[in-house]
């Protein structure tokens, strides 16, 4: 296992930051809770087949996905139904584990000189961003110029995580419009045809069920989704902000005392790290 030097002289494991993949409960309980709550009051309210109409789900959800799509692009769309199933199912990371192993290889780069990072390479490829700023530490890139292509990556970053929000937050707008148009169609259709009563019920069951899956969409599944994934982008971006303030230092040749305290400036609280303390 690879260890470091710490300021004593010893070797101890480099540390890891956890990446376990694990289930959001918070996001799966309060959607999937809302929507089975209302499941029950449909069925206590003993019509549970007056809820499903096929016309009105065509409506309703394949009208909010040809919209969106038109809005922004098929990539984007793609991207934007990753990053969602990422809030439900994702790594959970640690930002005061993340800043140990930073304080570890600012020791290595300060004991053994920034060559020494070479052979820790392979215990952080799982974090990309880190391991783009150790490359360019390595390969002798000033502090300035790291600082500043990483700020640029991690700009680029945050644009395409802010684009994949936008395009929840416009499904959001558009579901409970695309059930108004539902709505229109099947009032269109009720009034066309009063002559013939056996078309009220199943015109007047679009035009209502149209605006209910609307405001299901958009309210119980689109909004929370959306909300998830910004915070979801801030813990991104807090970590690769960690990394590039970890890669400009080791680029300057700093003490990793002064990058523990730059590092405390950025970490909550509750997360930050006292390594040389201990």
């Amino acid at each position: 296992m690879a260890t470091d030097v710490n300021q004593r002289g010893e070797q101890k494991p480099l540390t890891q930051p956890s990446s376990r993949y694990s289930v959001d409960l918070a996001t799966l309980i309060g959607i999937l809770g809302s929507v089975m709550l209302i499941i029950s009051a449909i069925f206590l309210g003993g019509t549970p087949g007056a809820f499903v109409d096929l016309p009105s789900v065509l409506i309703v959800i394949g009208g909010t996905f040809g919209v969106t799509t038109a809005c922004f692009s098929l990539q984007d769309m793609w991207a934007s139904i990753k990053t969602a199933g990422r809030t439900v199912f994702r790594a959970q990371k640690n930002p005061n584990q993340a800043a140990q192993q930073l304080l570890q290889l600012a020791q290595i780069a300060r004991f053994k000189g920034v060559l020494a990072l070479q052979n820790y390479m392979p215990a952080i490829s799982s974090q990309p961003m880190l391991e783009k700023g150790i490359n360019m530490v390595i390969d002798g890139a000033t502090g300035d110029e790291i600082e500043r292509i990483m700020s640029q990556e991690v700009q680029a970053t945050a644009q395409r995580h802010s684009r994949s929000v936008k395009v929840m937050r416009k499904a959001a707008d558009i579901a409970p419009a695309m059930g108004l148009i539902g709505t229109l169609v099947g009032l269109v259709q009720m009034l066309g045809n009063l002559e013939d009563p056996s078309t009220i019920g199943p015109s007047m069951a679009v035009a209502l069920l149209t605006t209910f899956y609307g405001a299901i969409l958009a309210n119980m599944i689109f909004t929370p989704l959306a909300s998830k994934m910004e915070q979801m982008t801030s813990e991104d971006m807090l970590l690769n902000h960690l990394y590039l303030m970890a890669s400009a230092s080791l680029g300057r040749q700093e003490n990793p005392r002064r990058l523990e305290m730059l590092l405390n400036t950025v970490l909550p609280p509750a997360y930050r790290v006292d390594y040389f303390g201990s």
